[in-house]
């Protein structure tokens, strides 16, 4: 229960950072700008291959990111 201690606190993990970090890296290779990358790897209930999917598909960005959050 660590973790969610951490969480709760408003501080986040080493392994939490990694994986916002890594979902952010994989957000900007997939097209999205750094800045929206960023706040789309902070929601962990948004799922990377869906948003990924999204712009592979046509949707452009802005409205990707719209129907993401």
């Amino acid at each position: 229960m660590e973790t969610e201690t951490a969480t709760v606190r408003g501080r986040r993990t080493p392994e939490e950072t990694r994986v916002i970090e890594w979902r952010a890296a994989e957000l900007v290779r997939a097209g999205y700008s750094t800045f929206d990358a960023d706040v789309i790897s902070i929601h962990p209930e948004i799922d990377l291959h869906r948003a990924i999917e999204l712009p592979q598909r046509g949707c452009p960005h802005d409205l990707a990111l719209q129907i993401l959050l």
